[in-house]
């Protein structure tokens, strides 16, 4: 596996590259334009500046997160062709840089969801969790309509605050589309670029849904492992691929990651995997890696990808907010660099295990 590490960018992120350089055993930074507007093409010298600048950080760049879907795709609205137009040579551009695999996500409007930032744990540290209740007693374009009202400070979390005011004719713009809707638009979609990720040798791997049910009477569809084949059974090529996220499917105790993993076997280009912990029926808190923190066994999980000789990119992905670091939800320095040590160490033992 290529240990790799999420970055926002120099003037997104409060961790700096030279901070993740340090970080025993990491390869790369997973990153992307954030300024580019959702279905707008990435210039080429754009991404060329981002990599150089990793590069020269001692870093590589082989893995975006994200080039976003424009709703238009998600929805098979008349204006999709064009943005899949964008997204193609978006792809090109990418390939030309040498960028390996893309991940991305087919979530209606929200790419994921959490009812709280901040939760404080009995160790004092900052988390994030989910109650479903607590979502389903939300209502966002109410939310958004005092959003406008008061020019409060109020956000979304999984929305970007320049978008609030797009909500409300979006929500309504789903209220027909439902699951099949939604896998009819993705087939569209692949079926237009991977023929070109096949070409330019670039791989795309969809995240799962976060959390993976229902929200808001929003379909849904990166949810287990029936919905799993199916996507991709929509275009069966190694191009179209898997982005496995031991927290987002974890978070429905019927998914099995382990087992998860075994049978996607080298469809997975890209792994994200930390832990949380269940409070209840659709309740859960983000906790630590280490697995006897958590509900989730990280020592599997990672025997799981050493059996099937995963090759592909691996990143720790949500931590905590500890030692009094202040920093984006979810994506400081501190914990996220200890999950990174702990499966550097769980892959070191079962590696020397299976000798």
């Amino acid at each position: 596996m290529k240990m790799v590490f999420r970055w926002f960018g120099s003037n997104d992120d409060s961790v700096s590259l030279e901070e993740i350089r340090q970080i025993p055993g990491m390869t790369g930074v997973v990153s992307a334009l954030q300024e580019i507007p959702v279905g707008e093409i990435w210039p080429l010298d754009r991404i060329l500046e981002l990599k150089k600048e990793v590069n020269e950080a001692g870093l590589e760049l082989e893995v975006i997160e994200s080039v976003n879907i424009h709703e238009d795709i998600k929805l098979g609205l008349p204006a999709r062709d064009e943005y899949i137009d964008n997204y193609i040579i978006t792809l090109k551009n990418l390939a030309e840089a040498g960028i390996k695999v893309i991940c991305y996500n087919f979530m209606p409007v929200f790419d994921w969801l959490r009812s709280d930032l901040s939760r404080i744990l009995e160790d004092g540290s900052e988390t994030m969790s989910y109650d479903e209740q607590k979502i389903r007693n939300t209502d966002p374009v109410k939310l958004v309509e005092e959003y406008d009202k008061e020019n409060s400070e109020f956000s979304l979390p999984g929305w970007e605050p320049e978008r609030l005011a797009e909500l409300k004719e979006i929500m309504e713009k789903y209220k027909n589309i439902d699951e099949n809707d939604l896998f009819t638009n993705l087939k569209y979609f692949l079926e237009k670029v991977i023929p070109v990720c096949e070409e330019n040798e670039i791989k795309l791997a969809i995240h799962p849904d976060d959390p993976p049910w229902p929200i808001y009477n929003l379909p849904r569809i990166m949810t287990g492992a029936d919905n799993m084949r199916r996507m991709l059974n929509l275009v069966d090529s190694p191009y179209n691929g898997l982005t496995l996220c031991s927290g987002s499917l974890g978070s429905n105790p019927t998914n099995n990651v382990a087992d998860l993993v075994r049978e996607f076997g080298s469809r997975i280009h890209f792994a994200h995997v930390r832990n949380l912990k269940f409070d209840g029926d659709d309740k859960f808190h983000e906790t630590s890696h280490l697995s006897s923190d958590g509900s989730l066994d990280l020592y599997e999980i990672m025997k799981a990808y050493y059996e099937i000789g995963f090759e592909g990119y691996l990143r720790p992905d949500h931590g905590r907010m500890i030692w009094g670091e202040k920093a984006r939800p979810g994506y400081g320095l501190y914990d996220r660099a200890l999950g990174a040590s702990y499966i550097n160490g769980l892959w070191e033992a079962i590696t020397k295990m299976s000798y």
